[in-house]
């Protein structure tokens, strides 16, 4: 099942389609990070500003060396000892999709923990956007039958994973790096 539904949803993300995803935190909608027009898609779904940027996930510390041109190494130790999801925003964002990137140039990052997107993100071999399943402006749901039936129709593939899963699950912690290894938490 696993394998059958990572199957669907790379194709969905090949050919520039939005998911409906759970992750480790809360349910997702996604896309390939790399294609602005699929980012786009996301922005019409939620009804989101298109000037705010966008979480990305990757399934190793070792590719964010091709996202960012600066990686300091306080941000190893921040993913590494994290207890729990950890978003890092990174100046230099690069190979992105311009419509991902925050207006002064920086993209939070997040080295996804959870067994579907890692093996997704592995599969693509480039990152995808994570930004939660609600419509903008409106709560972050809890659980995948909150989710707004609008969404659930507007994308291109519901991933049939976790729809049961009772856990609540939180936003990330959001850690913002600046210069000289100094850090600020956004978000708790």
């Amino acid at each position: 099942m696993l394998k059958s539904e990572i199957e669907i949803a790379l194709n969905v993300l090949k050919s520039g389609g939005v998911l409906l995803y759970p992750t480790d935190t809360v349910w997702g909608i996604g896309c390939d990070a790399t294609n602005a027009e699929a980012v786009a898609k996301i922005n019409k779904i939620k009804g989101r500003p298109e000037d705010k940027s966008f979480i990305i996930l990757l399934d190793t510390v070792n590719k964010l060396q091709s996202y960012v041109s600066e990686v300091p190494e306080v941000a190893y130790d921040l993913i590494e000892y994290a207890e729990r999801p950890l978003t890092v925003i990174f100046s230099g964002a690069r190979n992105l999709a311009e419509n991902v990137i925050n207006k002064d140039g920086s993209v939070g990052i997040r080295i996804v923990k959870h067994d579907f997107c890692t093996q997704l993100i592995q599969r693509f071999r480039k990152p995808i956007v994570s930004t939660s399943a609600n419509l903008a402006g409106l709560p972050t749901p809890a659980f995948f039958n909150e989710i707004d039936e609008q969404i659930k129709s507007a994308v291109d593939h519901v991933v049939d994973r976790e729809q049961e899963l009772s856990v609540h699950k939180k936003p990330s912690t959001i850690v913002k790096l600046g210069a000289g290894g100094q850090f600020s938490f956004i978000r708790r």
